[in-house]
This record gives C-alpha cells, sequence and structure tokens, in this order.
C-alpha cells in the first residue's frame, strides 16, 4: 500500500526525522478487526498498540453498531491518535478494524491514512490494506477511464472501486471479483455495517492470523496483537482465503486458483515480532536457529557476541550459543525517539546514530567483539556503529549479518531504496562491503541457510530481495500516477464530530 518506492533524500546528508531508521527497511502496515465484542474500539487499540511496530506515522479505527460507521484517523502514533480515551465513547458498537501504516516522504498526509473510507450499493464501508499491488497503474487508468473519482493516492483505494463498480450481485462476490483483477499482495480487513471480512493473497506474502476471544472473532496481522487482548492463536488465515463474520458466525471461502506460496522471508529476518507466531512457526525460535546457522557458517575467534538491539537480539543469542562467545548487551537502544524526532540544525550526521544507539566502555573495552544484525540495506548507520565501537575500545568488530546481501527491490510491501543505493548492488564484493563498513572481518548468512533456517514447509517462500526471482508479477514502471483528492462519501461518521460538536 504504499504509493512509491524508497526515501527521497540523499541520506548520507539529510537530517530528516524519518531518516533515522532509514538504514532498514521498513514494512508498510498492520491490521486489525474484531467481531461481536462489547469494548471493540478498545480491544481494536489494544491490537493496534501491539502491531506499532509494522507502522509508525499514522493509525485509525472504523467501528460499526449496525447502522453507521464511526471512524477516527490522524497521523502519529497509536498512543497520540487516541490519547483522548473520551474518544472511545464516540466510536461505537461492538464491530471494529483498525490500521497502522508507514508512509515513504510524499505520501504522508491524512487523505491516506487508513482504514480508507468508502460507500457500497449496501451502505458505507471501511478498508485496511498491507501489501503491495503490482498492477495498479494499469488499474487505476481503466478505473479512471470508467469515471472513478479517487481520494487519495493509495494502490489500496483501487481496491475499493473495483469492489463498488463490480456487476456482482452480493458483496462477497464483488470482493471477489474486485480481488480477481488485482496482482501482488494484500492482506485485507474490510468492515460493513453487519460484517468483518478479511482477505489474503494466493501466495500468502504477508502474514494474517485468526483468533478468538470468548465470542469474538480476531483477525490480525501478527499473533502478538491477539495475546494482548487475551485472544487465543486459532490459524492463520490461509494464502486466497476470504473469510466473512458476521451474526451467522464464521464462513470461509477459497475463490482464486491455486499458487505456490510465497511468504515473504523478511518476516522471519526483522519485521515480526519475536513473541509472534506467523506462517506456522514463533518467530524467536526461527530467528535462534538462523543465529545458530550463521555461527556455523561464519565461525570467529572473538571475545564477547552483541547484538545492533532491538531486531537482532534473538539471532545474536542463536549465534553465541552455538559458538560458544558470551553473549553481551555492548549498545543500548534510546526506544524514545520515534519517528517524529526533530534534529537541531547543528546536528552532524554521527550524531544522528548516537542519539539511537549509545555503547558500553565497560562491556567493549579491550574486547574482540561480534556483532550480529538482521540486515544491512544502505550501510549508513552501521559505519557509524563501527566507529563508536571502536572509540569504546573494541580491538576487532567481526561483522555478522542473518540475512544474505540485499541486492533487489521488494514490490510486495516492503519499503527499500532503489536498487541502485543497496549497499550490496554498489560495492559488489563481499570485500568491498567489508572495507566500507570498516569491519575486520564480514560473513553475511547464505541464501541456502536462511532456508533451512526456517520452517521447511516446501517451496514456500519470497526471497526476491536476496535472489531477484520474484514470484508474482511486478509493475514494469514502480512509479504511480498522483491522484487528486475528493471528499468523502457515504453515511461515514467521524468520532471527532459527535466528541467536539
Amino acid at each position: 500500500m504504499t504509493e512509491r518506492y524508497g526515501c527521497q533524500h540523499d541520506c548520507s546528508n539529510c537530517t530528516a526525522s524519518y531518516c533515522i531508521d532509514d538504514d532498514k527497511p521498513h514494512e508498510e502496515c498492520g491490521v486489525f478487526a474484531i467481531h461481536n465484542h462489547k469494548a471493540a474500539a478498545e480491544m481494536t487499540y489494544l491490537g493496534l498498540y501491539a502491531l506499532q511496530h509494522r507502522g509508525q506515522e499514522s493509525s485509525g479505527i472504523v467501528t460499526s453498531n449496525g447502522e453507521n460507521l464511526y471512524h477516527h484517523r490522524d497521523m502519529g502514533l497509536v498512543s497520540d491518535v487516541f490519547a483522548d480515551q473520551g474518544m472511545f465513547n464516540y466510536l461505537m458498537g461492538k464491530n471494529a478494524i483498525g490500521h497502522n501504516r508507514y508512509s515513504t516522504t510524499g505520501s504522508s498526509k491524512i487523505s491516506n491514512v487508513q482504514p480508507l473510507l468508502a460507500a457500497d450499493r449496501e451502505g458505507p464501508m471501511a478498508i485496511g490494506h498491507n501489501g503491495n499491488l503490482t498492477n495498479t497503474r494499469e488499474l487505476h487508468r481503466k478505473l479512471l477511464k470508467n469515471g472513478a473519482i479517487f481520494q487519495t493516492t493509495l494502490d489500496s483505494e483501487v481496491i475499493t472501486h473495483l469492489i463498488a463498480m463490480s456487476e456482482k450481485e452480493t458483496l462477497g462476490e464483488r470482493i471477489i471479483d474486485a480481488l480477481s483483477q488485482v496482482q501482488g499482495a494484500y492482506c485485507l480487513v474490510i468492515l460493513t455495517r453487519a460484517k468483518v471480512i478479511a482477505a489474503r493473497d494466493p501466495y500468502g506474502f504477508r502474514p494474517l492470523c485468526l483468533g478468538k476471544v470468548d465470542d469474538s472473532w480476531v483477525v490480525a496481522s501478527e499473533s502478538c496483537a491477539l495475546d494482548i487482548i487475551g485472544a487465543e492463536y486459532v490459524r492463520d488465515v490461509k494464502p486466497g482465503e476470504i473469510i466473512v463474520i458476521d451474526d451467522d458466525g464464521l464462513r470461509s471461502y477459497e475463490p482464486f486458483e491455486k499458487k505456490r506460496k510465497a511468504f515473504c522471508i523478511f518476516e522471519y529476518i526483522y519485521f515480526s515480532r519475536p513473541d509472534s507466531i506467523i506462517f506456522g512457526e514463533c518467530v524467536d525460535k526461527a530467528r535462534r536457529k538462523i543465529g545458530r546457522t550463521l555461527a556455523k557458517e561464519f565461525p570467529v575467534d572473538a571475545d564477547i557476541v552483541i547484538s545492533v538491539p532491538d531486531s537482532s537480539n534473538t539471532a545474536a543469542l542463536g549465534y553465541a550459543r552455538a559458538s560458544g562467545i558470551p553473549y553481551e548487551i555492548g549498545l543500548i537502544r534510546n526506544h524514545y525517539i520515534g519517528r517524529t524526532f526533530i534534529h537541531p540544525s547543528q546536528v552532524t550526521r554521527e550524531a544522528k546514530v548516537r542519539i539511537k544507539f549509545n555503547p558500553i566502555r565497560g562491556v567493549l573495552e579491550g574486547k574482540r567483539v561480534v556483532v550480529v544484525d538482521d540486515s544491512i540495506v544502505r550501510g549508513t548507520t552501521f559505519r557509524k556503529i563501527t566507529e563508536l565501537l571502536k572509540e569504546a575500545g573494541a580491538t576487532e568488530i567481526h561483522l555478522r549479518v542473518s540475512s544474505p546481501p540485499i541486492t533487489s527491490a521488494c514490490y510486495y510491501g516492503m519499503d527499500f531504496p532503489d536498487k541502485d543505493d543497496l549497499l550490496a548492488t554498489k560495492e559488489k564484493t563481499l570485500e568491498g562491503i567489508r572495507k566500507k563498513l570498516k569491519v575486520n572481518t564480514l560473513g553475511y548468512l547464505s541464501l541456502d541457510g536462511l532456508l533451512a533456517s526456517v520452517p521447511q514447509n516446501g517451496n514456500s517462500y519470497c526471497d526476491a530481495c536476496f535472489s531477484g526471482n520474484y514470484p508474482a508479477a511486478i509493475p514494469s514502471d514502480p512509479s504511480k500516477d498522483c491522484i487528486e483528492d475528493s471528499n468523502s462519501i457515504g453515511r461515514l461518521i467521524d468520532a471527532r464530530s459527535l466528541r467536539y460538536k
């Protein structure tokens, strides 16, 4: 659901707030839905809070009381968007969906905050989308020609127009008709007056799970969102499955042609929380095995193992256990920066990394250090980390990366820089990368080692960012047409209008 790919800034020089984490890939968003719960809005808030890592620029909740839809959406973190707890009194109804979004610069605006609001012939509806469609350009042109008026610059809105323009009789049939026309990755949650609907693309690129708390069904991007509300994990939503939940219960449909599974392997490496179950396996367990495999592939004589917190912690533990080298906490991460941190005008590039990480001299001084990181994108951040570790007294730095070199763009929901900005494509050789990062030795986990470390489900993963082998269609041109905004439609009631009128 991204508008474009990559950061528009030269991140080696810029001090834009969102570039603090620019040396990591970004997931586009997280979705949550619940049916038949007396505190649906509050449960959705908690679910989004647990999914905050999947999207940090905007958040929104839409609820239904059987007659109307009520929404509150805004820019910011979940805790900021819903800081006024009185808002939940005006998000009425027992059904709700929610969405957290990460966006690239240029598409960071209120009109693009999800869930999107629309009107079908049966009444108002809302939709939240995780993933990225790959034939947006073609569908957008077709829809414009047929009279569609777009309110946002999101590929997600294409789906709402396809649903509205379908000539099929029932809403379920119109959703199937719409999704049969799109290509790429999607996990959807849809809310109508009486129904909660969830759908996952036939390849299963992004994770989506089903849970239950008391008599309420729950859908979420990760199982950690079920845990926070005391819901039981039931199963994953299957690739190509559409689930319809209403007062008659839960119904499952699998209307699409079967495709090869293509689970995003980066979910195990970086995106998902370690306490989540995705693709049928605990993330923590997979990451520990990844770390153990990395230790076997690239052993080294060293004194301590440290991680680049927090996403590398579990893989570093696996590396330490397999290598017999003690694990230590050598870097402290500042968790209170957020993506809205504003740099002072005279801040140096070095200070940006110092704001985020601080080394512990007592742990590092005089030590030969193995540093485990989950991925290297541009390499700008790790070069500064190398300098910090050396200043703290580390005598040797051995970088071990728990993923293969990133060499290709992603078109299915990860936000990478342009291919030419990727360190592994710019430097060409491991020795070139090692010199660029100023480390003593460098080891990337092999692709075979990675595939052997994740749950074995046959040929079921998308590893295109490493291999360049894309399992599904990719856009002929990743740029997208600008879509002009227009006014919202339908009986969609902004909860703020009730709260403050």
